[in-house]
């Protein structure tokens, strides 16, 4: 396997992570190797549960793969960009006297589309990208090659508790809509002037049925030939831009 000494987004060593984590370093994700104990493992361990930080347990060959250097246990992933709280972007939106207008990613694993959406999404004035802490791409050169720098220029939040920020948007005043197959409604058939937040789900598994049954709406996109759905990079930009179509008008 290609190890991946030549980037630059990770650190390794639990002392080096610790003041990482201690220094408020945006944090992607941490791999720890399964079975890893002892006192400053303990420590580190409780920082991470601490601060709510993503993190995997993994076997020791796929951290050899990351780095041939003597990382103890753990590899840290650096955020390229900044992280932020949704619960601080809504109330500034509102103050300003914006009309919120939030991504929601339920499950999206590939790092290309993660960049793709981004781009299509800082184009179509989101305000706004939430994502889960597990089971999302990782925030590293190849998405942000692919976003084209957008991801630069639009607020990412990642959260521990998925469903309870979205519950938090909803509280606030903010319209869940949820794309999915199962719907009966058709997208352009919802009001978008409206705060709202669209919420897009993994191909394979599409939104996790707790998120759906929690959403204000469920709307479908058409599919007319004979490929079952749209890649949800291409999905999402329709959904954005009936936004953008609706708030123009």
């Amino acid at each position: 396997m290609e190890h991946r000494e030549k980037d630059n987004n990770f650190i390794f060593g639990m002392r080096p992570v610790m003041e990482a984590i201690e220094a408020g370093k945006d944090i992607d994700k941490i791999l720890i190797r399964r079975g890893l104990s002892g006192d400053l493992f303990n420590e580190l361990y409780a920082a991470i549960k601490q601060y709510e930080l993503n993190y995997q347990l993994v076997p020791e060959e796929k951290l050899n793969n990351i780095t041939r250097k003597n990382h103890q246990g753990i590899i840290a992933f650096i955020s390229p960009v900044p992280l932020q709280r949704i619960e601080d972007i809504i109330p500034s939106l509102f103050e300003k006297g914006v009309t919120p207008f939030i991504l929601a990613l339920d499950s999206i694993t590939d790092v290309r589309n993660l960049g793709s959406i981004a781009r299509s999404a800082e184009c179509a004035g989101v305000h706004a990208i939430l994502l889960p802490e597990k089971g999302s791409a990782q925030l590293n050169a190849d998405a942000m090659k692919t976003s084209a720098g957008a991801l630069h220029h639009i607020a990412i939040c990642r959260t521990p508790k998925f469903k309870a920020s979205l519950q938090f948007l909803q509280q606030s005043g903010i319209k869940l809509v949820a794309a999915t197959e199962k719907a009966v409604v058709l997208y352009h058939k919802t009001d978008y002037s409206v705060p709202v937040c669209i919420i897009m789900g993994s191909e394979d598994t599409g939104i996790d049925a707790d998120t759906l049954r929690i959403s204000d709406e469920l709307v479908k996109i058409p599919i007319l030939g004979k490929i079952s759905s749209l890649n949800v990079a291409n999905a999402a930009s329709v959904l954005m831009y009936e936004v953008v179509k609706q708030r123009m008008e």
